[in-house]
């Protein structure tokens, strides 16, 4: 862990001793183990209610344990109701935060003010419990549950999201259950307030190197956790638990089995699915919002490979969907993608790789070129010619730079929906694989979303891949590596 320091860069003092504070006759002296672990800390904690930390709950700690070392600076906690994540991201964690941080400042924000100074109140009473174990105490003239300072020179400060924060400082900013139910996630006014209270408001109050820990369950592809993900996703270290398992889950459980047994069994989460229905099973539970709307893909059938596949003889095309101008507010500028699918003998597809960057043109056809060379000329590359003289432009120098390729030009027909249908029909027909890369998320979630979602240049990359694929002139190659779904 990374020695902290105060922004003149002197180190902060070390944290007073257990024999700073007055120690009641014939006690022995507590060993400051919590000042070590937030395991620990989190044990002694629970021990006497008689709980312990289940699986996902070690999993939270060594993430909120990175954040405290300033390994990251902005982590994303997705998991559903009832996983006790605010149990230790909103309560125990700044606890043993202020050990690590003693002279820092915490704000702490939930959808509403009486949430937020529920949570400092339970933090302010460990701290006034363990003082000993913890090394700090509160201050005796500042108590109130949702702002108190502590005797090392730190400070806690509750307010409801869109709350009044101006005037206080942060190095650490906690964002739990943003989101007070559907009919709030579903207001497009709703979700921008939150939206410009968390860029105006709560950014702006951060310390240099300020970190931020955000922590809810899903409840629309376009509340705060969905907008962060969709415009800053590589700035955020994700932790997505879904109730029931997935494929890649972070705990490593075999698909469909529950978060926390011991709590919640595979019984309990189907009958809660059947009362509460699958749109909001999705969102809240599964942590994958889904529009009101039935989307085009059925993305249930896709199989996740370990390996590319497989020795059959095949045909591989790289498709390109090519951004348009930038927008000019500069917030929400278009993707260029280039999916490279392959499709065997037996009419199986497999996407192989997939980029996906936003640059100017220059950058777009220095992406282009260099996944050409890599791919080798037996893949061939399809390239969309947009409407006027100058998308033909654009699409014949574009070919010209890959002279040696099989190059495929060909106009946009039909409206995205139509387009998109073949690819659709093959996934629901379970014949459509993904190699596992870090690109998988993000694609499954645009497909789920499609045509409802706010970007379709994967979908329209897959769209004009298919489309590739029904040329019987494409050349064949021959894989090394079986294709074996894992």
């Amino acid at each position: 862990m990374m020695e902290e320091r105060a922004q003149d860069g002197t180190p902060f003092p070390p944290i007073p001793t257990d024999a700073s504070y007055p120690q009641r006759q014939g006690e022995q002296t507590i060993q400051p183990a919590a000042r070590i672990s937030l395991t620990e800390w989190a044990g002694s904690a629970l021990s006497p209610q008689g709980y312990t930390p289940a699986a996902h709950h070690r999993l939270l700690i060594q993430e909120l344990e990175l954040i405290a070392g300033g390994e990251t600076d902005r982590l994303m906690l997705l998991l559903p109701p009832g996983s006790a994540k605010s149990t230790y991201a909103s309560i125990l964690f700044p606890v043993w935060w202020f050990t690590r941080h003693p002279r820092s400042s915490i704000i702490a924000a939930s959808h509403t003010a009486d949430l937020a100074q529920h949570f400092g109140r339970q933090v302010r009473d460990h701290v006034s419990e363990h003082a000993e174990l913890l090394g700090y105490r509160l201050v005796s003239d500042n108590r109130a549950a949702g702002r108190w300072r502590i005797s090392t020179g730190g400070d806690y400060y509750a307010a409801g999201v869109r709350g009044p924060i101006t005037g206080r400082r942060a190095d650490l900013a906690i964002i739990d259950d943003p989101v007070k139910s559907h009919a709030e996630a579903d207001s497009a006014v709703f979700r921008e307030l939150v939206w410009n209270w968390y860029r105006s408001d709560l950014v702006t109050r951060l310390k240099p190197r300020g970190r931020i820990v955000l922590i809810m369950t899903r409840w629309h592809q376009d509340d705060l956790g969905g907008r962060l993900l969709a415009r800053q996703r590589d700035e955020w270290r994700v932790l997505r638990l879904p109730a029931l398992a997935e494929a890649d889950d972070p705990l490593h459980r075999a698909p469909g089995m529950p978060l926390w047994p011991e709590w919640e069994d595979t019984a309990d989460l189907a009958r809660k699915r059947a009362t509460v229905g699958e749109r909001v099973w999705s969102a809240m539970y599964q942590q994958s919002p889904r529009p009101a709307e039935g989307a085009l893909f059925n993305v249930r059938p896709i199989v996740v490979l370990d390996m590319s596949p497989a020795s059959l003889p095949a045909r591989t095309v790289r498709a390109w969907d090519l951004a348009a101008t930038p927008k000019r507010d500069g917030n929400d500028p278009d993707w260029t993608v280039g999916l490279k699918l392959q499709r065997d003998e037996n009419n199986r597809f497999t996407v192989l790789d997939l980029i996906r960057l936003r640059g100017g043109p220059h950058e777009v056809e220095a992406a282009i070129l260099h996944a050409a060379k890599l791919d080798g000329r037996t893949v061939a590359i399809s390239l969309p010619k947009d409407p006027g003289s100058a998308g033909g432009f654009v699409a014949s120098y574009l070919a010209g730079q890959l002279a040696g390729h099989k190059v495929i030009v060909s106009a946009e027909t039909g409206s995205k929906l139509a387009r998109a249908t073949p690819a659709a029909a093959q996934i629901e027909a379970g014949n459509v694989a993904l190699v596992r890369a870090a690109w998988n998320h993000a694609f499954i979630e645009e497909l789920s979303d499609f045509p409802h979602g706010t970007k379709d240049d994967q979908v329209d990359a897959l769209s004009r891949a298919f489309a590739a694929l029904t040329d019987t002139t494409l050349p064949s190659r021959r894989m090394s590596v079986p294709f074996v779904a894992r």
